[in-house]
């Protein structure tokens, strides 16, 4: 996969100051990118990447009907980001990462069927208990749902291969609202979480998702934290560097 010269100096030269967990899975040739084992190992709020399942789980139950079929619909409350104050479309509400519609959907979806879904595919600690319309938002000093970058990549591979309960028309459609990037050499799909502490200040950032090049397909998850501004923001563009400077986007 990834012409590295080695994983230690991808370390150094794209993750900075951050404390960083970086998995990426060539799934043609079986071989991982993992700079630090311990880190990718630990397990973190996924915020706003478990909308990768939400959204699968939703379609999944006819609670979403499409891509571009009228979906969310705005209560008149203003909120601090701009793109969630009115009304969405799946599309439109995985790419401004509007909380407010994903709650709704969580609520709909309901504990019993949400909790049915998350022990299926097995989603890290399987914990739904700090509250249906909140188990996966970063709440510092709270306990909520938790997934590690290596069980990220794992659960995105048994998604290709088809061993999760989702079909492949509506993988197909998360694979749509999923595309982030495309350029000649391949086409990037991913989905930002970010973590906010009591002080307003970013405390977490994750980029999870796969990227497409020459025939193959690689998974990646990507967590920060510490340093400067550690947000979502930030985890994906550290993972679009390490890409591009392979050569593959």
């Amino acid at each position: 996969m990834c012409t590295l010269v080695n994983a230690q100096e991808a370390d150094k030269e794209f993750f900075k100051d951050y404390d960083a967990a970086f998995v990426m899975y060539d799934r043609s040739s079986g071989r991982f990118i993992n700079p630090n084992p311990s880190r990718s190992a630990e397990r973190l709020t996924p915020c706003s990447t478990f909308k990768i399942y939400n959204t699968l789980i939703g379609l999944e139950l006819g609670l979403i009907q499409g891509a571009d079929s009228p979906w969310y619909k705005w209560d008149g409350i203003h909120r601090d980001i701009d793109g969630w104050n009115r009304d969405l479309t799946l599309r439109e509400a995985f790419r401004v990462s509007a909380v407010p519609a994903y709650q709704i959907l969580a609520r709909e979806i309901g504990a019993g069927r949400m909790k049915k879904y998350i022990e299926q595919i097995n989603y890290g600690t399987n914990d739904i208990s700090a509250g249906i319309d909140t188990f996966w938002l970063y709440r510092q000093g709270n306990a909520s749902i938790m997934i590690s970058a290596d069980e990220q990549v794992a659960l995105l591979n048994k998604l290709f291969d088809g061993k999760l309960p989702f079909s492949e028309k509506n993988i197909a459609t998360l694979k749509d609202v999923m595309t982030a990037v495309k350029t000649e050499k391949g086409t990037l799909y991913g989905k930002t979480g970010s973590g906010m502490n009591r002080n307003g200040k970013w405390d977490l950032g994750w980029f999870v998702g796969f990227l497409e090049h020459g025939g193959a397909t690689y998974v990646f998850a990507c967590n920060i934290t510490g340093g400067e501004d550690p947000s979502g923001k930030t985890a994906r563009a550290i993972v679009e560097d390490v890409i591009r400077s392979q050569g593959l986007l």
